[in-house]
C-alpha cells in the first residue's frame, strides 16, 4: 500500500487545482519549491543531454507543427528507432499537411505499411484534410480544439500544443509516466493507478519551456529512467525521486498482470490466373487493417480450424487446392492468428471478386505485415 507520506503529497498535487487562474485553468499560480527544482533540475540536463531527433526542432527554434503532429502519430505503439525512417520518407513525398491531404489514402497506406496499427494511417490522412479543409492548412493551437481532429486524444493534443505552440501543459506518454510514478513512489497498479500519475504530472504545468519540459520528460524516460534498468545514478532527478531512496524504482509503474492472448485462426486462398498474378482483395476501410490489400480468407476465428463446408464457401472459386506446407504466424496487439494456404489455379476468364496482381508489383499496393508472412510461406514452398 502507499505510503501515508505518499498520500498526503498526492492529495496536495491534487489540491492545487483550487489555486489556478481562471484564465489557465491547468496552471498553477504558484509552483511548489519541489516542483520548481525538479523542472529547473530537468531542463538543464536537456539542455545538455537533447536528443537529436528527426522531427524535434533544433534549439532556440519554433517547432513545425506538422513535423510534431506527424511524428506523435507514428510514435504512438512504436519505437523511436522504427519510426526515423518513415518519418522521413513521408516528408519526403508529403513535406506538408496541405500536401498530404492532396494525396490518396492508397498512397498513405503503401507508405506506412510496416508501422502497424493502420487506423493511425487512415486517421491521419482525414486529420489532414479537415486541417486544410476547416482550418485553412493551419494546426490549431489550443488542446481543446486539437481533441477535435481525427485521430488526435487527449495526449496527442497535449503534445502538439506544449510541443509545438509552448501552450502550458504537460503529455503523459509512457515515458512521463513512468517518470512521474517513480518521482511519486506511485505504486496503484495500472490501468486504475493512472489518474493518480496524470494528476502528479499536471503539477508540472508552467508557462516556462513547456515545450523543452515535456520532451525533456520524454528524453529521461527513454534513456535514464528506463523500464527495467533505470540509471539513477546519473539521473538529474535523484534527489527529489521517492522510488529511488526505496532502493527498488524499476517495480513502478506496477503493471496489471498479462491476460492470455487468444488464438486465432484462418486459411488463405492463393489464386493464379494464367499469367501467375494473383487474386486480391481490399479490406473495409472500417475495423482490422481497414482499407489495406488481402488474400481472401475465410473469417479469422477462434477455437478450431474451419470445417470444410466454411473453407468452400469462402474460396473464390470451387477448383481443386493443394494445401502449402507449414503454417504463417502473426500477433497482434489482442490475439494471435495462424494462417494456413491453399494454392489454386484459376481458369481463363473465370469470373471472381476482386483483382488480380503481379508479385512483381506487390510493394505497390497496402500489404500489412500479416499478408507479407503469407507471400513469405508460399515463397518457400514453390510449386
Amino acid at each position: 500500500m502507499a505510503s501515508k507520506k505518499r498520500q498526503c503529497l498526492l492529495a496536495d498535487l491534487c489540491s492545487r487545482d483550487d489555486h489556478r487562474k481562471p484564465e489557465h485553468s491547468k496552471m498553477n499560480t504558484s509552483i511548489d519549491p519541489q516542483v520548481a527544482r525538479i523542472r529547473a533540475s530537468l531542463l538543464a540536463w536537456y539542455d545538455a543531454h537533447r536528443r537529436d531527433l528527426p522531427w524535434r526542432a533544433k534549439s532556440g527554434v519554433r517547432a513545425d507543427p506538422y513535423a510534431v503532429w506527424l511524428s506523435e502519430i507514428m510514435l504512438q505503439q512504436t519505437t523511436v528507432a522504427t519510426v526515423g525512417p518513415y518519418f522521413g520518407n513521408f516528408k519526403a513525398q508529403w513535406p506538408t499537411v496541405g500536401a498530404m491531404a492532396a494525396g490518396s489514402l492508397d498512397e498513405i497506406l503503401v507508405a506506412w505499411q510496416g508501422l502497424g496499427y493502420y487506423a493511425r494511417a487512415r486517421n491521419l490522412y482525414k486529420c489532414a484534410g479537415v486541417v486544410v479543409s476547416e482550418h485553412g492548412g493551419v494546426f490549431p493551437e489550443t488542446e481543446d480544439e486539437l481533441r477535435k481532429l481525427p485521430g488526435i486524444g487527449s495526449y496527442t493534443a497535449a503534445a502538439i500544443a506544449s510541443i509545438a505552440f509552448d501552450q502550458p501543459c504537460v503529455p503523459v506518454d509512457g515515458n512521463i509516466e513512468r517518470v512521474t510514478a517513480r518521482l511519486y513512489d506511485i505504486d496503484i497498479p495500472l490501468p486504475k493507478g493512472k489518474k493518480d500519475i496524470h494528476a502528479a504530472a499536471q503539477s508540472f504545468i508552467s508557462k516556462d519551456r513547456p515545450g523543452d519540459f515535456a520532451q525533456a520528460m520524454m528524453d529521461l524516460g527513454s534513456g535514464v529512467c528506463a523500464p527495467r534498468s533505470p540509471k539513477c545514478d546519473i539521473c538529474p532527478l535523484n534527489a527529489d525521486c521517492q522510488a529511488y531512496k526505496t532502493g527498488n524504482p524499476a517495480r513502478l509503474p506496477v503493471k496489471a498482470p498479462k491476460k492470455i492472448r487468444p488464438e486465432r485462426c484462418c486459411v488463405v486462398f492463393w489464386l493464379e490466373n494464367a499469367d501467375g498474378d494473383v487474386l486480391m482483395q481490399k479490406r473495409p476501410e472500417t475495423g482490422l487493417l481497414g482499407g489495406m490489400t488481402g488474400f481472401v480468407s475465410t473469417s479469422w476465428r477462434e477455437g478450431a480450424w474451419p470445417e470444410p463446408t466454411e473453407i468452400e464457401t469462402a474460396s473464390p472459386l470451387s477448383i481443386e487446392w493443394a494445401e502449402i506446407p507449414g503454417e504463417a504466424v502473426h500477433v497482434f496487439t489482442h490475439f494471435r492468428l495462424t494462417m494456413r494456404v491453399l494454392k489454386g489455379k484459376a481458369q481463363k476468364g473465370a469470373n471472381v471478386d476482386g483483382f488480380w496482381v503481379a508479385p512483381t508489383v506487390f510493394a505497390e499496393h497496402a500489404l500489412p505485415t500479416v499478408m507479407k508472412k503469407v507471400i513469405k510461406l508460399v515463397g518457400e514452398n514453390p510449386s
